[in-house]
């Protein structure tokens, strides 16, 4: 085996590791937070009462 191939197998093993993580992370999230803290928007709210719309 050459180097091209310990390369391959470290980046499928790399996508893997990131892939559990962002499951897991997800996970996490979705059982620590409501749904309507997470799909809320702060910032756009704020903008939406400072803004002033001319017709």
């Amino acid at each position: 085996m050459d180097i091209w191939n310990y390369m391959e197998y470290a980046a499928w093993i790399l996508s893997v590791i990131f892939g559990l993580y962002i499951i897991a992370d997800w996970f996490r999230i979705d059982t620590t937070y409501s749904e309507d803290v997470l799909t809320s928007s702060r910032e756009g709210e704020l903008e939406a009462m400072t803004e002033k719309h001319k017709l």
